[in-house]
This record gives C-alpha cells, sequence and structure tokens, in this order.
C-alpha cells in the first residue's frame, strides 16, 4: 500500500475487496467476441445505496428500473450487460429490463426490488433475452468475493474499451478500517453531465443515504463530470454506490469526525475511475488534463477547462504534438465564462508559451519532446478570481474515426 494523505492506496484492491461483496461475469452470447458480456455485483446484506444518471433526454429502459429500484434506498445486486445498450427500444426494451431485474433476483435469491440494471453497447437493438437469461442463471456460482471475481465483471461491462479502470482505497473510520472500491467502463461517448458511462462503487462503511447521495454528487461534479472523449452524452450514463455497513463504524454523516477522510478517499476513487476513462478514450494515445486557475468562480474554470479539453482542434494538436496554443486561447475565448482578453497565461508542463495574453519565446524541440509523451497538461491562469478546476481527456487520432465508423460491425 501506498499512503496519501488522509486515505491509503489499496494495492491490487477492487469492488470486492469492501466487506460483504462479490461479483463475476460470463459469457451469454452478447458479443461476436468470446469475451464477457454480463456480470454482477452482489451483497451480503441490502446496501445503502445512492446512484446519479445521465442527463441525455433518451434514457436507456435500464435507468427506469434501476431509478424504480432505489426509491427505497438500498440495493442487493447489480446486474450488467455490454454489447447492447437496450435503449431507444420502446415498451418491449423496458419489459425486458424488467425481466432481467427479475431473472436476477431469483437467481441471486434477494428481492427484486433490490437489484439495479444497467446496459451498454448499441443503441436501438432489442436484447437476445434467451442468452440473458441463460446468462444470468450460470452466473451465482461465479460470484466470487476473490479479485477474480472482479477481473470478470470488470470485463464483463467492457464495449470497445482496451483496458479494465479499477480503483480502492482504505481510510479509518472510528479507528476501524473502511474500504472503498470501484470499477468502470467507458471508451466512447463520453461526455457525461452527471457521471459516466457506467460506474459502480462499493464499500463496507455504514453511512447514511442521504449523506451518501450527496458526496455522490459533489465527488461527480469534479471528477467523472470533468472528463470528456468525443463531446457525446450517453443515453446509458449511470454510477452507482453500494455500502454494505459492515465495517462496523458508526454512521458515517457530514457531521461525523472522520467524515473528511472518507470523502477524500470516495472523490479519489472516483478521479482514478474517470481519469483511466480519459486515457482509455477510443483511439487515443495519451491522457490530457487542463488545469484552470484564476477564474471567477469554481463553476466558470470548470466551464472552462471542459471547453478547451473538449476542442477538436485542441485535441488533433496534442496528437501532432504541435504547441498550437493558438487554439487554447480560442477554446478558453469561446466557453462563454468571463475572461479578460489582456490577462492570460498558458503553459504546456512547465513551459510557457503565452503570458498576459501575449506570445512567449519557448523551446519548439522542448515542446515537441514534451508533447510527445503519453500525459500532457495543459495549464491555464486567467489572473482574473480564485476559481479554479481540471478536466481530462485525450487526443483525437485517426483510430477514433476508424473505430467508430464501423461500431456495429
Amino acid at each position: 500500500m501506498g499512503q496519501l494523505t488522509t486515505f491509503t492506496q489499496v494495492k491490487d484492491g477492487s469492488i470486492v475487496t469492501p466487506k460483504g461483496f462479490s461479483a463475476g461475469g460470463v459469457h451469454c452470447g452478447l458479443k461476436k467476441t468470446d469475451r464477457h458480456d454480463l456480470g454482477a455485483i452482489l451483497c451480503e446484506v441490502p446496501a445503502v445505496a445512492a446512484a446519479v444518471y445521465t442527463t441525455n433526454v433518451f434514457q436507456a429502459a435500464p435507468l427506469k428500473v434501476t431509478r424504480e429500484s432505489l426509491q427505497n434506498g438500498t440495493l442487493q445486486a447489480v446486474i450488467v450487460n455490454s454489447g447492447n445498450a437496450n435503449a431507444c427500444t420502446g415498451q418491449q426494451g423496458e419489459a425486458d429490463a424488467y425481466d432481467m431485474r427479475a431473472a436476477a433476483a431469483r437467481h441471486l435469491g434477494v428481492a427484486e426490488q433490490d437489484v439495479a440494471v444497467a446496459s451498454t453497447g448499441v443503441i436501438g437493438e432489442l436484447l437476445k433475452m434467451d442468452r440473458v437469461n441463460a446468462g444470468i442463471e450460470s452466473l451465482p456460482p461465479r460470484l466470487s468475493s476473490a479479485n477474480s471475481g472482479a477481473e470478470d465483471f470488470s470485463q464483463a461491462i467492457l464495449t470497445t474499451d482496451l483496458v479494465k479502470k479499477e480503483a480502492c482505497v482504505s481510510v479509518l473510520v472510528n479507528g476501524k478500517e473502511v474500504t472503498i472500491g470501484g470499477a468502470a467502463k467507458g471508451s466512447g461517448m463520453i461526455h457525461p453531465n452527471m457521471a459516466t458511462m457506467l460506474a459502480f462503487m462499493t464499500t463496507d462503511a455504514a453511512i447514511d443515504q442521504e449523506a451518501l447521495q450527496q458526496l455522490m454528487r459533489q465527488a461527480t461534479d469534479v471528477t467523472f463530470n470533468m472528463i470528456t472523449v468525443d463531446g457525446d452524452t450517453s443515453t446509458n450514463d449511470m454510477l452507482i454506490a453500494m455500502a454494505s455497513g459492515l465495517a462496523g463504524n458508526e454512521v458515517l454523516t457530514p457531521a461525523h469526525p472522520d467524515w473528511e477522510p472518507f470523502a477524500e478517499g470516495f472523490t479519489y476513487v472516483c478521479r482514478s475511475l474517470a481519469q483511466a476513462i480519459a486515457r482509455d478514450g477510443e483511439g487515443a494515445t495519451k491522457l490530457v488534463e487542463v488545469s484552470v486557475t484564476g477564474a471567477v468562480s469554481d463553476l466558470s474554470a470548470r466551464a472552462i477547462a471542459k471547453t478547451v479539453i473538449g476542442s477538436s482542434l485542441v485535441k488533433s494538436a496534442v496528437f501532432g504534438a504541435d504547441a498550437n496554443w493558438g487554439r487554447i486561447i480560442a477554446a478558453v475565448g469561446r466557453a462563454g465564462e468571463p475572461v479578460n482578453p489582456e490577462t492570460v497565461d498558458i503553459r504546456l508542463g512547465d513551459i510557457s508559451v503565452l503570458e498576459q495574453s501575449r506570445p512567449v519565446a519557448f523551446d519548439e524541440d522542448k515542446a515537441l519532446a514534451y508533447l510527445k509523451g503519453d500525459t500532457v497538461r495543459i495549464v491555464v491562469d486567467l489572473h482574473g478570481g480564485a476559481g479554479q478546476a481540471t478536466a481530462w481527456g485525450c487526443d483525437l487520432t485517426y483510430d477514433y474515426v476508424r473505430i467508430n465508423a464501423a461500431y456495429r460491425t
């Protein structure tokens, strides 16, 4: 383990590291490959739960079912499929999502209203429910509290992703070790306005449901909501958190003396998953980080940072290792936020390219070498206030077009 501020990063930790959780995955035939495409997370007890969802007007059927399940503030299981989004599928799609919930409840031995449903993949195609039901029936013996279960689950939720996304930390609450784990998928259609793609968090903390929901929204605003790959918000975005309470701590609320360390650990897991999604953007060769300081407010800084990170011209320049700061300042200027056009500084890493909105001489070879790295940091100082924010994204490459030109095939 490596020590970080108020929490500790758990080496090889996962969504099954918190007490009470198991997970697993199978291949049921929704994908043309033999990679897992159906997974589940199960808690030994009904867990305090919270969720945030996409703001896209066209919301997939599983979101309706999950919202209904979460009305009582608890969940005991999540059933997830990849390869098919079950979005824009009408009444039949809704019926299929409810059938997934019922089948999962029956085979996992939990109450139907304590099951969340999530789907990801191609929009507008009906699920092959015979395959889904057969897969759900085969899942229970494959669920495990060992990391192999988390590995199988992580593989089951991937679509165009190249790598799994996991993070885990521990923190002391009332002197007891509390663990927070997370897993996510996402590579394309990434420009969330709540959470991003599919993300799942588990913790063994005892926590108030309202406090968990509030923490999730706050953490989402500065992590998942601050990434972009291609400017598209999915119909299926969902982030779910489940808390088993088995760590035995006193119930966490913002008034608890150990609330801040727990909140920092929770936010760190969200940030790690969000950064992993940005780094694994479709066709990406590098992670791009945009930090904005000196804005009139944090909200303004967020808007500017997301405009820069989402600029196709900026993303293309980073791919080509071109130190074209003009694209960066143009994105700052069109963000619709208050900016003094005479006071902007821009750096690429620690290489200053603009000071007080005027170009400065810099070593082009040094900038080229920096931009060829696998992580590029763009820093924008507006000198207009105390607002600050950071956004994450990736470069725009030829492979992004290739992948999405043939997504259904």
